[in-house]
Order: structure tokens, then C-alpha cells, then sequence
């Protein structure tokens, strides 16, 4: 082909592909996020770090184009799973569980809603892939990355199907765990129970308060007094032993709570200190995050599905209870509550939350023993969603489902799901150079 006719199809391509992410990016950040240019200006300028970063910040884009892809290995619309919706590498994280137990599992349930499995493994695929390209390793090292998450999750949907496991028990703490998740979890042995309080607060006459730095600052009046009125509608929707309890409850101190993720930009997100019982003073304070929460991004892309809307209306509410569906023990501090038409979750600021940095993975072990982790966690997750089949919301258990819709050829799954993740994640870096021009142009405009 004539050079000339070569480069009108790729600066074609380029330029439908900027306005198709243009539209995104409009309708999502600024009509449906309502992201003013400085909260756009901060949330773009983190997704410009890395094509990873990028990609865990335009999640609305992946479902845009995977929803309009055909799988093999979809389960049927009328039998979804409870999926998490926002699935990558660094949505998995250490914190302690209902018992007090270190574990290590899925911490993030913002995005949770009704749809095929299959979406959480593509998009946890891809990230793994870019996890991969920025510790520069091959594509055959790709590949591998990708096929031990995803034979780890075929592997344990089956051990549950046939009851090896069972999915309301299974956990991975430091008896189960291998590898980097094992050292994390020793590690944060040794950490105190009073680490993340002692962190973020301070003494002051023996009343512990909220110690205000940068990104943990003094809330409005019109802000605390919104939260006081909304509190009795936490109270209410809690699962806690001491929920009738008006003094392990009473709030101490709040505060307002910057430096969200980069999903979370524009999300109002506080601090509440509250009592957590008198027998050590002030030293077994709690503190709890209220986190603002809207509609789950999947919903935009998934069939509409009334059943699940009138039971889960409240962001907040559908937040919770994915969590406690997808938990063995979930945090007991986990409730909702609104200002107005604004809904908010809550859950325990765990002391030993942390999770898995990117740099400790220094080998290829490393990260194979950490991605069959997250496989077999990914299936417990989705395993648990049926959890909710007395409530009437999905009456079958979703890991026959999937196990019917992966089928029995293991290594064909695991190879057709990695090289479309593979292929993908080439997508993901080019519209993350797109993406580069895209804001240089924003920018020359309001110049």
C-alpha cells in the first residue's frame, strides 16, 4: 500500500478511537461523575502515570468495549453472577475479618453488581498483563501470568462444584497462603492493633481526636451535621453484636478524608471516630470510613434486571451486600446510610489493611504463586455470591453455572482468555497514548 494511504488509515483509526474515549470520558466524568476541571485535572493526571493506571481509572471504557464483544465462555443472562466489577491486581489486599484473623482477599466491592463471571476474569487478565509490561517481562512471560490465574479459578470453581471446598468457609490466611502473600501476612503479625489509630489521631487531654494533615482535614458544619442526622440509618442497617449499643457507637470525632483512588475522585469519603467499647479509654477507639458510592459502572453495559434494582436501589446498600456476600466473615462494621439523594457505605478503617507492592514481586515465582492465589480467590468470590439464594436474588449456585460455561477444556479457556487479554492490553497502551494527546489538546483549549 501507497505510504501515504498507510498513514491517512492509522491517523483514521487514531482520530475515531480519540473521540470514541472523548465521549466516554465526557459522558462519565463530567455528566454522570459531575467531575469539575480540577477534580479532572487530578483523576487524569494520576491515570497518566502508566498504561496501568489508565486502565484503573477508565473502567467504563473496558465495559464499553467488551460488552459489544462476543465470549465463548459467557454464562447465559439469566444466570449472572454476583461479580465484583472492578477486578485488577491491586484490588486484592491484607485486613482482618470478622474474627480478628489476618487475610488476604478481594478489598474492594464499589463496582459489585449482576453479570457474567467472565467480566471480572477478562478484566483481571488485562491487568495482569500490564502488571507484567511495566516489570518489562516478554509476552510469553505474559501469557504465563495470565493462565496460572485463570487455571488456579477453573481448578477451584471445580473443587467447589464438587465439594472439596466450600466456598462459605474457604479463606487464604498465613496457613494457607504461599510466597509474597504469606510474608505480608507475617508481617502485618507483628503490626499493633492500634497502628492506624495511633497513625491518623492524637491525644489531646485524654480525648483522642482526629490528628489534621493535607489529606485528613476538619469537615464543614453543614458536613458534620449531615452525618450526625444520617447516623441512626447506619445504626439500623448494621449486622453488628453491639449495634443497640448508643455508647460503643457514640462519634468522637469526624473528619473529611482527601487522597481518594483514582476511581474515587469526586467521591465525598470521612473519618468517624467512634467509642468501640470503654474498658481501654481511649485506646480501643474505631475508626469507621463513610465512603460516597454511585451507581455501579457495570450497571451502564449489564441487562437491566428489576429484581436486583428494588432490593438494591441504595448504592450503599449494594455495596454492603456484596461484600457480605463475597466475605466469609465480612468487616461487622459494614452498613449505609444517605444525605439527601447521596448514598454512602461504611466499613472499619482496618489497622492491618495493606496490600502487595508491585516491586516486591521480583521473580517470576513470585508472581505466578501470587496470581494462582488470586485465581482461587476470585473463585471463592464467585462461588459465595449464591450465598443470597434464600433472599431470591440468585436462585442457583453460580459455581455450577460457570463451571458449565467454561466447559471442560481447561488449557483452551485458559488460552483463548489470555491471548484476548494479550491482545487487549496492546488496545489498553495505544489509548493510553491517545489518551496523552487527548488532554495536551484539552489543554491547548483552555489556554
Amino acid at each position: 500500500m501507497d505510504a501515504k494511504l498507510t498513514e491517512r488509515v492509522k491517523l483514521t483509526q487514531n482520530k475515531l478511537r480519540k473521540r470514541t474515549l472523548s465521549a466516554i470520558f465526557q459522558e462519565f466524568d463530567q455528566k454522570i461523575m459531575l467531575l469539575d476541571n480540577s477534580k479532572r485535572a487530578e483523576k487524569y493526571a494520576k491515570m497518566g502515570a502508566t498504561p496501568f493506571s489508565f486502565f484503573r481509572g477508565s473502567a467504563y471504557l473496558f465495559y464499553f468495549d467488551i460488552a459489544r464483544e462476543w465470549f465463548a465462555y459467557h454464562t447465559p443472562e439469566d444466570r449472572p453472577t454476583w461479580i465484583q466489577g472492578d477486578l485488577h491486581f491491586e484490588n486484592f489486599g491484607a485486613f482482618r475479618n470478622e474474627q480478628g484473623e489476618l487475610v488476604y482477599d478481594v478489598n474492594d466491592f464499589d463496582e459489585g453488581y449482576l453479570g457474567s463471571y467472565l467480566y471480572d476474569l477478562l478484566r483481571m487478565s488485562v491487568s495482569i498483563a500490564l502488571v507484567c509490561r511495566l516489570k518489562e517481562l516478554p509476552v510469553n512471560r505474559q501469557v504465563e501470568a495470565i493462565e496460572a490465574y485463570l487455571q488456579a479459578y477453573s481448578k477451584q470453581i471445580r473443587r467447589f462444584v464438587k465439594g472439596k471446598d466450600d466456598p462459605g468457609t474457604y479463606t487464604m490466611n498465613s496457613e494457607q497462603a504461599r510466597g509474597p502473600v504469606k510474608k505480608l501476612l507475617k508481617k502485618l503479625q507483628a503490626r499493633k492493633e492500634q497502628h492506624f489509630l495511633e497513625k491518623v489521631t492524637s491525644l489531646v487531654q485524654d480525648h483522642r481526636k482526629f490528628a489534621h494533615t493535607d489529606e485528613i482535614v476538619e469537615p464543614t458544619e453543614e458536613e458534620k451535621e449531615a452525618l450526625l442526622a444520617a447516623w441512626p440509618q447506619y445504626l439500623a442497617s448494621l449486622d453488628h453484636p453491639h449495634k443497640d449499643d448508643p455508647a460503643y457507637f457514640a462519634i468522637k470525632d469526624i473528619a473529611v478524608k482527601h487522597g481518594s483512588g483514582t476511581a474515587s475522585i469526586g467521591l465525598d469519603r470521612f473519618y468517624v471516630l467512634i467509642e468501640g467499647g470503654a474498658e481501654q479509654e481511649s485506646e480501643d477507639d474505631i475508626v469507621l470510613e463513610v465512603k460516597e458510592v454511585r451507581v455501579a459502572v457495570p450497571a451502564y453495559f449489564m441487562p437491566y434486571d428489576d429484581r436486583f434494582w428494588a432490593e438494591y436501589e441504595h448504592q450503599g446498600k449494594r455495596v454492603t451486600m456484596t461484600q457480605r456476600a463475597m466475605h466469609h466473615e465480612a468487616d461487622p462494621y459494614l452498613g449505609w446510610l444517605s444525605f439527601g439523594d447521596r448514598h454512602f457505605y461504611v466499613r472499619e478503617r482496618s489497622p492491618f489493611k495493606s496490600r502487595l507492592k508491585l516491586e516486591k514481586l521480583t521473580t517470576i515465582g513470585d508472581l505466578l504463586t501470587v496470581t494462582e492465589t488470586m485465581g482461587r480467590l476470585s473463585a471463592k468470590m464467585h462461588a459465595r455470591a449464591d450465598a443470597d439464594v434464600e433472599n431470591g436474588i440468585l436462585g442457583y449456585h453460580s459455581e455450577v453455572e460457570i463451571a458449565k460455561a467454561m466447559g471442560d477444556d481447561e488449557e483452551s479457556f485458559s488460552s483463548s482468555i489470555a491471548q484476548w487479554a494479550i491482545s487487549y492490553a496492546g488496545q489498553v497502551e495505544q489509548d493510553y497514548l491517545l489518551f496523552g494527546e487527548w488532554l495536551e489538546g484539552r489543554k491547548q483549549k483552555s489556554e
